[in-house]
């Protein structure tokens, strides 16, 4: 998120910087929120709804355009998702009590984190709408799309299992459309790793709800959202 130099010397003295690794976990549904954290470079955190079967299905995807953590509701109060580190690297780290304190010192902290939290919503909404309506391939190509985006780099650490309980579907249904990815010389797979070996041609398989989240981002927080072109042509 873009802060501007008064207000970052304003939340300067309260952030931390942290390392964190892959597959930490920051909230589980029910726990008070007490930090909110802001993923830096290739970091990644990602919302994850729990079900009665056990899976979780991701919600959304932040990378350095937002944060975690009480956006919405000031903090303190239950986390309703589970929310861990999807890529591990560095975060900053701000308690929520001297988040609130800065937004009440700094209009312009205020209005920022209000911005946000509409763009937050809309990658919520736009995620229900994907999941309801576009098929897994699309779907796929999207997450694979989105997370070479937010981490600058075209190999992902994750397995096949871990794509599938994300998109809330069956091994089998993410197997088939890893083959044809494959198929089409699009990815490669090696144990725990993808790698994107042509994102240009992945993203035209996509649909198009990273674009609308994209756009909306450009129009409340312009500037925020990782630029799709620089970081597609990096990947390949």
């Amino acid at each position: 998120m873009n802060l501007q130099s008064a207000d970052r010397q304003l939340l300067g003295e309260s952030l931390s910087e942290c390392i964190l690794r892959t597959g930490h976990i920051l909230y589980e549904p029910g726990d008070v929120i007490q930090r909110c954290y802001f993923p830096c470079g290739p970091s990644v955190a990602s919302f994850m709804v729990m079900l009665e079967d056990g899976n979780a299905v991701e919600t959304a995807m932040i990378g350095r355009e937002g944060a975690v953590g009480g956006i919405v509701s000031s903090g303190h109060l239950p986390a309703f998702a589970r929310t861990g580190v999807l890529h591990g690297g560095p975060f900053l780290s701000i308690a929520t009590s001297d988040l609130e304190r800065a937004k009440e010192r700094s209009p312009s902290i205020s209005r920022l984190f209000a911005r946000y939290a509409d763009c937050l919503l809309a990658q919520v909404f736009q995620s229900v709408a994907c999941n309801a309506n576009h098929m897994i391939e699309q779907r796929a190509a999207k997450w694979l799309c989105a997370a070479v985006a937010r981490t600058g780099s075209n190999e992902i650490t994750m397995k096949q299992e871990q794509l599938a309980s994300i998109m809330g579907v069956g091994r089998s249904y993410v197997s088939r459309v890893v083959g044809r990815f494959k198929a089409l010389d699009l990815i490669t797979v090696r144990r725990g790793v993808i790698k994107v070996t042509d994102a240009e041609s992945l993203k035209g398989l996509a649909c198009q709800c990273n674009m609308l989240v994209e756009r909306h981002f450009e129009t409340v927080l312009a500037g925020t959202y990782p630029t799709a072109a620089d970081r597609f042509r990096r990947a390949v």
